[in-house]
């Protein structure tokens, strides 16, 4: 949970600093949330969600 809420943060900073600075519209950036708030709700989620753990598990095996 802590790692998806940490990604949701993430991507919703990127996305605020892209309208911010004129890289990305209002329009195509709604349309963006609503496609991950409407794939949330499909059966590719799971798989997603492993996906992205597995990356993250990955990451935090790297030993600096």
């Amino acid at each position: 949970m802590a790692v998806s809420l940490s990604v949701v943060l993430l991507l919703a900073i990127i996305l605020v600093v892209l309208i911010r600075g004129k890289s990305l519209k209002p329009g195509p950036a709604l349309v963006a949330v609503l496609f991950g708030f409407f794939l949330a709700f499909t059966g590719m989620s799971d798989d997603i969600q492993r996906f992205l753990n597995s990356i993250s598990a990955s990451i935090s095996a790297i030993k600096f």
